[in-house]
């Protein structure tokens, strides 16, 4: 989900600032970083800028379910999908940092019921950041998406 709660889009250098750090916290200590994320499994999404071309690094919340890894653009439950949605949506190869390992993958965003069948599994293992407290705050379909190992 996100690394912060809201319901509008956030200040664009508010998020640089907090997204760097998470990241510089990540890299600096194998993929671990403190706070309210003390417990949950991060990773590290590169995608390539929709518009700009350019690399785009979001530390997210990993989901493993039923052998899949997950991300969710929960975003707070802001009313906007997070940029990195649409930077996936235009190139859907990236690159992922977990822990210490680093890898492409192909992004999939799963279908309504593919996604439908999904969220309650998401719920299940991660009840701090459930699915509904974010859909709750906005009328978008938060988008979920699975990423594959490429090659």
């Amino acid at each position: 989900m996100a690394l912060f709660e809201m319901t509008q889009k956030p200040d664009p250098e508010t998020l640089k600032v907090l997204n760097t750090n998470v990241t510089d916290e990540f890299r600096a200590n194998a993929g671990k970083v403190g706070g309210r994320f003390e417990d949950q499994e991060l990773l590290l999404l590169t995608t390539t800028g929709g518009k700009t071309g350019k690399p785009r690094v979001a530390p997210l919340v990993a989901f493993r379910i039923d052998g899949k890894l997950l991300i969710v653009a929960g975003y707070g439950g802001a009313d906007v999908n997070p940029a990195w949605v649409h930077n996936l949506r235009t190139n859907p190869r990236a690159h992922v940092e977990v822990a210490t390992d680093s890898f492409d993958v192909v992004a999939h965003e799963l279908d309504p019921s593919e996604r439908e069948a999904i969220i309650p599994k998401i719920n299940a293992t991660t009840p701090a950041f459930a699915f509904e407290n974010y859909q709750s705050k906005t009328t978008r379909t938060i988008p979920i998406f699975e990423l594959q190992t490429d090659g």
